[in-house]
């Protein structure tokens, strides 16, 4: 375990408060190996999203085996509320990332802003129970809002923590703390529904899971938060990280709008088709470009003072991202139709489809989403907000001209409105910096251009050469085809191999040394 002890205080120090410096409240300064570093915590992060992906969905699964629909929805009327408590944090985790140094007193007071809007939200959902029972005229709600508005508390316990942790770029701990956390939130909740507690298994799960990261974070920082230091500092922390719980919480209502409108106009059965093709989109996008936002906010603010270095590590995190993240969802795309008639039946046969097109999406919608990267490193959360308010009125306009074409035309209105959308937002997101419109072009029109012509010959092959293939072999065939040419038009057509090469050092570093040594005698 890392050495993050308070040092002994002085006591020659009459009426001050001597304050220690633990390794996660050093300066934010480049360190060695900081490039190799920033790589593999991207890749741990990825990996631990991934598998807690996996851990949530399965989870999921076999509770549902377990319990009835009856209990998901009455859980879900309370969740939906209880859902924004990331909240709490004020978007400040990003920002104590961000700055190039703080100090014990000026996080301190953070973590109790934080601690009493928790507090806070908790007795106000509590006293919401009866009216929130009443809509729904279902008694049963009140006591489970009781459980459910623990999150906040829960949720504020550990921000500050690990967003120290996150600073320090202990990603590899981070995620530990996530997977164990998953797993133990998932153990209980099962366990609950095996001894019959019902809907009680699903409302104490997510209160259970911020619990089980608080736990893990507070043991491997060591700090307790004392007096804290209303300054300056704290202050315009707090001003930043506002910003962005702005942006988060407009980017959110400009994700449920479409599902009214949807429900609204088209009933519950398109929105059900609708809903299940989301949900598998939103999780390959959440796991490819979501842990990375902490790796990169982490090492690029690292490098924040040298404009000429930042850009060159922004590109080729872009890059390496582009390459992978890209013809992901392109093969997703191509897939998609077959994949979801194998896994869910005839009867999702139309989610297939909207999931075919909402993939076109994740091609520029994965590299879209970094101008989060940019925004926090060049402390100017006021122009993310912007952008997020101006953004959703795009889509909001996207979003009633294809209503009126149904679910599908909505995808596509989506598909072309993020296409229009990636590049002024990253250059946007770059201008304080010096990253403009042709640097962002520049690093990503060859895995864009690449993922498109491969998902042109993908479908041409799923509806000509390979029409009467069974789903299962085609959806193979299919991800085959896409993959072997997006490689041979990327690698060999645009000469684009770099992201190759940080993948085999990444894979280097992790091999037991007799492996490295094979290869390297063999000149690979």
């Amino acid at each position: 375990m890392d050495k993050c002890a308070l040092a002994p205080a002085n006591h020659g120090a009459i009426g001050l408060e001597v304050m220690a410096t633990l390794p996660v409240f050093s300066e934010n300064k480049v360190e060695t190996g900081h490039v190799r570093r920033s790589l593999s915590s991207g890749a741990v992060s990825i990996a631990a999203r991934g598998l807690n992906a996996a851990i949530q969905v399965g989870s999921a699964l076999y509770l549902a085996r377990l319990l009835s629909p009856q209990d998901f929805g009455l859980v879900g009327m309370v969740t939906a509320l209880t859902g924004f408590a990331y909240v709490v944090s004020l978007g400040t985790p990003d920002v104590v990332t961000q700055r190039s140094s703080i100090n014990e007193r000026e996080v301190a007071a953070l973590f109790w802003i934080s601690l009493s809007l928790g507090f806070g939200l908790t007795a106000l959902t509590w006293a919401c129970g009866p009216l929130i029972s009443r809509f729904y005229g279902e008694p049963r709600l009140q006591m489970i809002v009781l459980v459910s508005a623990l999150t906040f508390v829960m949720s504020a316990l550990h921000c500050q923590h690990y967003a120290l942790l996150r600073r320090a770029m202990r990603f590899q701990e981070l995620a530990v703390i996530d997977v164990t956390a998953s797993l133990l939130s998932a153990a209980v909740a099962i366990a609950m529904a095996l001894l019959n507690f019902g809907y009680w298994a699903l409302a104490v799960r997510p209160v259970a899971m911020n619990a089980f990261v608080a736990a893990g974070v507070w043991l491997r920082v060591r700090w307790f938060p004392k007096r804290p230091a209303i300054t300056a500092a704290s202050k315009e922390m707090v001003k930043l990280g506002l910003n962005i719980t702005g942006f988060t919480m407009t980017d959110f209502f400009g994700k449920s709008a479409d599902k009214v409108a949807i429900g609204y106009a088209s009933g519950a059965i398109a929105l059900g088709y609708y809903q299940n093709a989301l949900f598998v989109y939103e999780n390959l996008l959440d796991v490819l470009s979501a842990p990375l936002h902490s790796v990169a906010v982490a090492g690029l603010s690292k490098v924040a003072s040298d404009l000429k270095e930042l850009k060159r590590l922004w590109s080729k995190a872009m890059l390496t991202l582009g390459f992978y993240a890209m013809p992901a969802f392109g093969i997703l795309a191509v897939t998609a139709q077959d994949l979801v008639v194998v896994v869910l039946g005839t009867k999702w046969a139309n989610a297939g489809v909207l999931l075919s097109i909402l993939a076109l999406r994740g091609i520029p919608h994965s590299v879209e989403r970094t101008m989060g990267w940019l925004h926090v490193v060049a402390g100017r959360t006021d122009r993310w907000l912007r952008w997020g308010i101006a953004a959703n009125c795009f889509q909001f306009v996207a979003l009633l001209c294809g209503l009126r074409f149904g679910a599908r035309g909505v995808v596509i209105a989506y598909v072309a409105c993020t296409s229009v959308l990636f590049l002024p937002a990253i250059s946007y997101a770059g201008q304080p910096l010096g990253i403009g419109a042709s640097d962002v072009i520049r690093v990503s029109w060859r895995p864009f251009a690449g993922s498109l012509l491969a998902a042109a010959i993908g479908f041409t092959l799923r509806y000509t050469v390979l029409a009467q293939e069974t789903g299962i072999l085609r959806t193979f065939e299919l991800a085959f085809a896409y993959l072997a040419a997006y490689l041979v038009v990327v690698m060999y057509l645009f000469r684009l191999r770099a992201p190759v090469g940080a993948l085999l050092q990444l894979a280097g570093d992790v091999m037991p040394p007799w492996i490295t040594r094979v290869l390297q005698t063999r000149g690979l």
